[in-house]
């Protein structure tokens, strides 16, 4: 029964969708990270420090409802709870589990030290690129495509010819609206910010060894050849410590939550081995 609630509650979590509408390889993938889960769930229920934790009668009801929410009415919510063997009664023992596990879980979590600012700096010091706003161009481009070598030197001319006759953004932009074979071409060829990675491996050195308001030669990318434009470059910079203390904080945070429930999960399953031994 209560493997049946861990089904339904895994289902929602990892695909936003209820049990019965899981592909086959989803429904594989669910049955065996339920087992897995399952047996650590067990694990957790059987320590002594679970004994002591106490579901509110509210926390439990408020559950329940969030469960029966996510059905669109009490037919399908009920379909669902006969088709993995779940009473109300059963469904509410097995949440109440749930809940004692995640209240046990938060209290493990409880007694890891806080994180302090120096913490923070120390992280922010050590990883100074997860601090910096990389390089980024304003773009624009035309894009004509071809089917054959002798439409491609075709192309490649006129592209080239075009290229020396647009002075400004201006100009590039209508030239954009009536050549380019690219949906940008309504926007006047606009790619918008672009950030490394963001381009055609083709495109992207090009793109970014562009002064602001140069041209392009003409470029080929799997989907046809390019002329672009630089309208704007918004160079690297480096966030300032005072900006992100707070997101480190969370983040190492968190980190030393899941490392101490970790811990202390994997200190469950080692007194287990080692009763073994003796």
């Amino acid at each position: 029964m209560q493997h049946g609630y861990l089904e339904l509650k895994l289902s929602w979590e990892l695909f936003q969708k209820a049990p019965e509408m899981l592909s086959a390889a989803e429904t594989a993938n669910l049955s065996k990270i339920a087992a897995r889960q399952s047996a650590i769930e067990q694990r957790i229920l059987a320590s002594p420090e679970a004994a002591s934790v106490i579901v509110p009668g509210t926390t439990l009801a408020t559950r329940i409802e969030e469960i029966r929410a996510r059905y669109p009415d009490e037919d399908d919510f009920h379909k669902d709870m006969a088709r993995l063997g779940l009473s109300e009664e059963g469904l509410r023992r097995t949440v109440e589990l749930d809940l004692r596990i995640e209240a046990l879980l938060e209290k493990v979590a409880s007694t890891v030290p806080p994180v302090s600012t120096v913490d923070a700096e120390i992280y922010y010091r050590l990883h100074p690129a997860a601090f910096t706003q990389p390089e980024s161009r304003r773009l624009r481009h035309i894009l004509m495509t071809f089917n054959n070598a002798k439409e491609k030197v075709k192309v490649l001319a006129q592209l080239d010819a075009l290229r020396s006759t647009l002075e400004n953004a201006k100009k590039f932009g209508e030239a954009a609206l009536r050549y380019s074979q690219c949906p940008t071409a309504m926007n006047g060829g606009e790619l918008g910010v672009v950030k490394r990675q963001q381009l055609y491996p083709e495109l992207e050195d090009a793109a970014f060894a562009l002064s602001e308001g140069k041209i392009s030669v003409v470029l080929e990318s799997p989907i046809g050849l390019h002329i672009l434009r630089c309208d704007e470059i918004s160079p690297a910079v480096s966030l300032k410590f005072s900006d992100v203390e707070t997101k480190i904080i969370e983040r190492l945070t968190d980190q030393r939550r899941n490392e101490a429930q970790r811990n202390w999960i994997k200190g469950l399953f080692g007194k287990e081995r080692s009763a073994a031994v003796r």
